[in-house]
């Protein structure tokens, strides 16, 4: 495993793309720090870039360089849901990418609790962006072999089976408390 998380992380910081297994459905990935990987991954999709993307990590310390400093409260109500399917809309730091935050002030981050999209984040030692695998407007996959039939060549899939949940994480907005998505 420790080869092939090397060859995974140099074709990561090259800019390259990955689809993995999460809780509800097959996500696309990509280094969260490389502009060059984040306008591919929005041209793959055909999304507008004002949408912004979603962040995982198997832990927060790997989520901590995208959020401003929260209070504590509000990292023990994030932490409190975690690892699980629950996304919180946090304070971006002033160094986050803005194709992360699709221009505004927040991020979404999730502490995974699948065991494949943790174990890709431990092994790599970074959180990746996770973005349903799918053309905008599209279903998205649910499989491997229909990753590869979207995407082809330009996507490095990583097999796995996706969660029993059938729809996507919860998104909480943590500034109001509202849920965004249920």
């Amino acid at each position: 495993m420790k080869d092939d998380a090397a060859d995974l992380r140099a074709w990561l910081r090259r800019g390259g793309i990955i689809a993995y297994p999460t809780e509800s459905c097959y996500g696309l990935g990509c280094d969260p720090r490389n502009p060059r990987a984040l306008q591919r991954l929005v041209r793959l999709k055909g999304r507008s870039a004002a949408k912004g993307m979603l962040l995982i990590a198997d832990r927060f310390k790997r989520l901590k360089p995208f959020v401003r400093p929260l209070h504590a409260a509000d990292l023990a109500r994030m932490q409190d849901s975690w690892p699980g399917p629950v996304t919180w809309v946090a304070p971006a730091s002033n160094t986050c990418p803005p194709l992360l935050t699709g221009g505004r002030h927040t991020i979404a981050v999730r502490v995974t609790a699948h065991p494949v999209a943790a174990q890709l984040c431990r092994s790599l030692g970074m959180a990746l962006v996770s973005t349903s695998a799918n053309k905008s407007g599209k279903k998205p996959a649910k499989t491997a072999a229909e990753c590869r039939r979207i995407f082809g060549a330009r996507v490095r899939v990583i097999a796995g089976r996706i969660g029993r949940r059938r729809r996507p994480s919860t998104l909480i907005d943590l500034a109001t408390g509202n849920i965004l998505r249920p």
